[in-house]
């Protein structure tokens, strides 16, 4: 299993290599530039000209990515235009707020989806069944971004319940208080990320649960006298949750990755926020390293994946 994974990270190395430069050629060729609109509406075009000169963006494309590269091999993403400091520190100062919201919404999913999954599946053509597919219906027929701008209308203005901006309350002093702060503040996203998120887990969960009762093996358990419950738990449920597992990588990376959208509908300050904002700016040095971060987690997202199902199930090995 060393081996294997030790191989597919050699085999990691052309792919970034690849991303890296299909990014930062993506990145180049947008329009505009960083500088126009950013200093002042009415500057004189050659003080744009001869910043652009100075920071190299009228040199050769292959040029440009070289720099980049060597100062990438130094830890150096270079200096972002918009917010005029290191780009390193800038992603390092999103990130946690990202990898928290991430983590809280995978969380609440499996929380939430597991156990609807196995109830729907276990009482199959009846009215709890139809209640949680009528539920994943009416979810997935409903795109993210909507959920997430009805929910913070609901919550957030109407009932007032939950903050809808930031990260942190402006007042908050202590530890006790600035991690509750956090909490309250990713809790609501959260809960609506999680809600959109259980869908494809209910879903397969469900198929993977009426197929495993009618198994053979469950036939002979119950023949045995082994209680129903232990059938459940021990029998179906394990084997259930192998499709699950295999995509268990992916849905970690998918909640970085996706958290664009939650990001920017609660104005929350992390990553997502900051790649659209790079956008909007032409901010390239932000752009680059955003996108070949989310590249690179996909990446470890699909080893990841196998390292899990193979967890999961002692019987299947990456060979």
């Amino acid at each position: 299993m060393w081996k294997t994974i030790l191989r597919r990270f050699l085999i990691m190395i052309p792919e970034v290599i690849i991303l890296s430069l299909l990014v930062f050629l993506l990145a180049k060729a947008m329009p505009g530039d960083p500088f126009t609109g950013s200093i002042n509406p009415k500057a004189d075009p050659q003080q744009i000209k001869h910043l652009m000169r100075m920071n190299g963006l009228y040199d050769p494309w292959y040029q440009q990515y070289w720099n980049w590269v060597v100062h990438l091999f130094h830890g150096n993403l270079g200096n972002s235009y918009q917010y005029q400091e290191p780009v390193t520190r800038l992603i390092e100062g999103r990130a946690g707020n990202t990898l928290w919201l991430a983590l809280f919404t995978m969380i609440l999913t499996y929380v939430f989806a597991l156990p609807m999954g196995v109830f729907a599946g276990r009482h199959e053509g009846k009215l709890p069944d139809t209640i949680i597919r009528v539920y994943t219906y009416v979810t997935y027929c409903i795109p993210f971004f909507v959920i997430l701008v009805i929910g913070i209308w609901i919550f957030g203005y109407v009932l007032g319940w939950f903050p809808t901006t930031g990260s942190i309350s402006s007042d908050a002093t202590g530890w006790l208080h600035t991690v509750g702060s956090r909490f309250y503040h990713i809790l609501l996203p959260g809960l609506l990320g999680a809600l959109f998120g259980t869908v494809n887990i209910v879903q397969y969960l469900r198929s993977e649960v009426i197929d495993a009762k009618h198994s053979d093996y469950v036939r002979t358990a119950r023949s045995k006298g082994v209680p129903n419950r232990d059938i459940y738990l021990h029998h179906i449920f394990r084997n259930s949750l192998l499709p699950i597992a295999a995509f268990a990588g992916y849905s970690i990376t998918g909640l970085l990755n996706g958290s664009i959208f939650t990001e920017t509908v609660f104005s929350y300050p992390g990553m997502g926020l900051l790649f659209v904002n790079s956008i909007s700016y032409r901010d390239y040095t932000v752009i680059t390293a955003l996108v070949l971060i989310y590249g690179i987690l996909n990446l470890l997202g699909t080893l990841l994946s196998d390292i899990i199902l193979s967890i999961v199930d002692p019987r299947i090995r990456i060979e």
